[in-house]
């Protein structure tokens, strides 16, 4: 029997990315190909691409150089947001054969099932965006502990710093039996957790913003989606990864806060702290409305997890904006912050507007926002010292220590039992360490 050709994958960028890549293994995999990891050297690298930033960018070319250490006669196929958005410039990358845009990502088997006969150094086949609706089995596998599970993709927004839309195309959803038949799937694969992914979850089932208090005529919104998916036999959780302000709708958080399986943790965009930036932004929503859904949230779930997404450095943003954002994230009940330093992105609005940030002074402004995240953070951890919550326990990267995360998100750290991996139980809740997770002690364990 003649030795199955290898393949290893590297992702980049967000968690619909990581259900993405998921997806296309598991189609190698049936087909014969065995995966490997991405050290040991493989026959087919597979580099799923983030744009989001210049970093992302950059990040694809090294990742690159290090598949071609592992295994100098390597295909390389590079595929994702960066192929969609700059395809020529990828194939330009020393060691990249194949190069697949946003709707060719699902067919590379079709490209390199026979490398004989594949195409030459630096193909390119990343042209217009087809609203390609690939959710059957798409999904992440691996760590048994949580899956993430895409059911939208693509965008109708046209936030002036984004480049999403340009590589992903229009807003478009999965069915709502085909998710519920995916999470069913990962249930019985024993995945106890799944996070519900997209470019712009709250859009599910919808092309436009929703007003609240009304309802699209559509069949199915993402209330609806989240109402079926509670029933899911054998999901102990769902988190939903993030969810624009003006989709966040009262409705939702309702539910939320009486579910059996989604847990109190909110990952909410703002981007900006202050009108003038938004509208420059072009968001959908003004800081008083962000200020109501969190309210709401902990009007309801007052142990609720919340993250906030912010970029500094946006074009125009004076000293005085900057300390009105940071001002007003401070007064905020909210959890962390994840802090991005804007980046000027080819084909985007934002790219022409006038005055630039300084580059230096972005980063000042993100050393700022970050110090007052971990500030946020041990202020959230700080009420809960001494309690005791549930907790999903994982593997650590250190083999005498097992981690884990409570419902409403906090990290822990215990002695390592293999028992417990994937498994739910009472922790209790003791000192916070240098590391800025609770040193926990294990209570009892949960049947379920």
């Amino acid at each position: 029997m003649a030795t199955p050709k290898t393949v290893a994958f590297h992702t980049l960028g967000c968690k619909l990315n990581y259900s993405e890549t998921s997806a296309i293994a598991r189609q190698f995999e049936g087909a014969g190909y065995a995966a490997v990891k991405f050290q040991d050297g493989a026959n087919i690298y597979v580099i799923n691409t983030c744009s989001v930033t210049d970093f992302a960018d950059r990040k694809c070319r090294k990742i690159v150089r290090q598949a071609l250490r592992h295994s100098p006669d390597a295909f390389v196929v590079v595929t994702g947001c960066y192929a969609q958005l700059k395809p020529e410039e990828i194939s330009e990358i020393p060691g990249v054969d194949l190069v697949l845009g946003a709707a060719e990502k699902f067919r590379i088997l079709d490209y390199v099932d026979d490398i004989s006969k594949a195409p030459g150094k630096g193909m390119v086949n990343a042209g217009e965006i087809k609203e390609a609706n690939v959710f059957t089995n798409a999904f992440s596998f691996g760590d048994r502990t949580r899956s993430f599970l895409k059911v939208q993709d693509g965008c109708d927004y046209k936030c002036t710093f984004c480049t999403i839309p340009l590589a992903r195309g229009k807003s478009r959803s999965d069915e709502v039996a085909n998710v519920v038949k995916n999470a069913q799937k990962i249930a019985d694969l024993g995945v106890k957790e799944i996070v519900l992914t997209g470019v712009n979850i709250g859009d599910f089932g919808n092309g436009t913003a929703v007003i609240e208090g009304e309802r699209p005529k559509k069949e199915a919104m993402f209330i609806d989606l989240i109402k079926e998916l509670d029933n899911v036999e054998g999901v102990e959780r769902f988190r939903i990864s993030s969810i624009e302000p003006n989709l966040l709708t009262t409705e939702i958080i309702e539910f939320v806060a009486q579910s059996k399986r989604f847990v109190p943790h909110f990952h909410i965009p703002l981007q900006s702290g202050n009108n003038k930036q938004l509208r420059q932004m072009r968001r959908r929503y003004k800081r008083e409305l962000y200020v109501e859904r969190v309210a709401k949230i902990k009007e309801l779930m007052p142990h609720c997890c919340i993250g906030v997404d912010v970029i500094v450095g946006f074009p125009g943003e004076t000293n005085e904006d900057f300390l009105e954002t940071y001002n007003f994230i401070n007064e905020l009940d909210i959890t962390y912050l994840h802090v991005f330093t804007y980046s000027e992105r080819p084909n985007t609005p934002a790219n022409e507007m006038e005055n630039p940030v300084p580059v230096h002074i972005r980063r000042e402004r993100n050393e700022m926002l970050r110090i007052l995240s971990e500030k946020k953070k041990r202020h959230f951890y700080s009420q809960y010292i001494g309690q005791t919550r549930t907790a999903l326990f994982e593997v650590s990267k250190n083999k005498d220590l097992m981690n884990g995360f409570t419902d409403n998100y906090l990290k822990i750290e215990l002695p390592y039992n293999p028992e417990m991996i994937n498994e739910l139980g009472q922790v209790r809740l003791g000192a916070i360490n240098e590391k800025g997770n609770f040193e926990a002690t294990l209570v009892e364990t949960i049947n379920v």
